[in-house]
């Protein structure tokens, strides 16, 4: 997600807050949020998958491989 989208996120709080919006400015705020979610979820993802352990025995386990690609995570 670009800076320009989070910038629009934050003026729109802001202007809820202050003075209400439409509802187009709701939903585009609705929107924006889910985007901003969802890129945040990807991004967490990327960096979990990244993650190896060393086991007590010297092995490693990369834990991205074992858990990744389970799906309700």
């Amino acid at each position: 997600m670009d800076e320009r989208k989070i910038a629009r996120i934050n003026e729109l709080y802001h202007k809820s807050k202050a003075e209400g919006l439409t509802a187009d400015e709701q939903k585009e705020q609705q929107i924006l949020r889910r985007e901003y979610i969802d890129s945040f979820k990807r991004n967490l993802r990327g960096q979990l998958n990244n993650i190896s352990i060393k086991e007590k025995d010297g092995s490693i386990t990369n834990l991205g491989e074992k858990y990744g690609n389970q799906k309700g995570n």
